[in-house]
């Protein structure tokens, strides 16, 4: 924005300084992420910029290392790459199958953080619902508190998790959810229901119950009024609490790291595990994959509140 014409020498210095500070702060946040994308081309292992990559030479740039990610843990890597080179890439390497679990992992944990999310958010928003402040407090804890104090309990609750029942006299058979697909499904559902909450609740503080009650005095039972009047108005919310849900699934490692075994490997965990054992540039080409991913679900968030916003009447049309 332009500063006036009528503006005071000391308000057009404030102006500049404003802009200066927000531009700091921006490469200040930014600067981490942009730096590993041409870092990821580098024709050389290393995590450092090279002469040729500084002097622009193409003989510094590269596509190997996201190469690498389709050839990691091959049985035939340098094999013609026919269908056959394909099917053992996908049943084999190791970034693919990390990938895939992240993909089943994500989409599963969503599914469930967003139904429950939804029905606590709906719950939440009545105004006879007691104890609301409280409870609100308790559902958005694992937001809150440590991650790793909350993956060490969901570390010990998913390998017994029928000790617990003992404590008040029961004694049930129940199998161990550490390491399988369904611990850390509901552990990253657990993460995920407080964004849900958040964003559900924050659509329904503008929703009009009058809609509601309307809808019940024209003869709607209330699972029609829900799904065909309450739901399309919220429904903005309700994705972009979804999405929210699964991105932190998508990047969580903590948990994956407690409650995980060998068969659910995530793309996080991979990227823990080759930090450890081999340092190698294609963690930055899986890095490069994942900012332009979130680039792409935070844009789409954008779109959907800018919508919601137009639904309810807030910006213009």
């Amino acid at each position: 924005m332009a500063v006036p014409s009528y503006a005071t020498p000391l308000e057009r210095i404030w102006h500049y300084a404003y802009v200066a500070i927000c531009v700091a702060i921006f490469f200040f946040l930014i600067a981490p992420i942009i730096v590993i994308i041409p870092l990821s081309f580098n024709a050389e292992p290393y995590f450092t910029f090279t002469e040729k990559m500084r002097s622009f030479d193409p003989e510094g740039y590269s596509l190997r290392w996201y190469d690498s990610l389709l050839t990691f843990g091959m049985q035939a890597p340098d094999a013609v790459r026919d269908t056959s080179w394909w099917a053992d890439a996908w049943a084999n390497a190791k970034w693919v199958k990390a990938a895939k679990n992240s993909i089943i992992i994500g989409v599963c944990s969503t599914i469930v953080a967003t139904s429950l999310g939804t029905l606590a958010a709906l719950g939440l928003s009545r105004p006879e619902m007691p104890f609301r402040r409280a409870i609100m407090a308790i559902l958005i804890s694992p937001m809150i508190v440590p991650l790793i104090i909350t993956a060490t309990g969901m570390f010990f609750f998913y390998s017994n998790p029928c000790e617990l029942l003992t404590i008040f006299g029961f004694s049930p058979q129940c199998g161990r959810l550490a390491g399988t697909y369904v611990g850390v499904i509901l552990a990253h559902a657990t993460l995920g229901i407080p964004f849900v909450i958040i964003t559900v609740t924050a659509t329904l503080v503008g929703f009009d119950q009058s809609l509601n009650r309307a809808a019940a005095s024209l003869g709607a039972n209330p699972r029609v009024t829900f799904f065909r009047v309450t739901m399309p108005l919220i429904l903005p919310g309700v994705v972009s609490g979804a999405l929210f849900a699964f991105v932190t699934s998508f990047d969580e490692v903590v948990a994956v790291l407690f409650i995980a075994g060998p068969d659910q490997q995530t793309i996080p965990r991979q990227m823990w595990n080759g930090i450890r054992e081999q340092i190698s540039p294609a963690i930055l080409a899986v890095a490069t994959l994942l900012v332009i991913f979130s680039i792409a679900l935070l844009t789409t968030v954008e779109l959907l509140r800018r919508r919601s916003e137009r639904i309810r009447g807030l910006s213009p049309q």
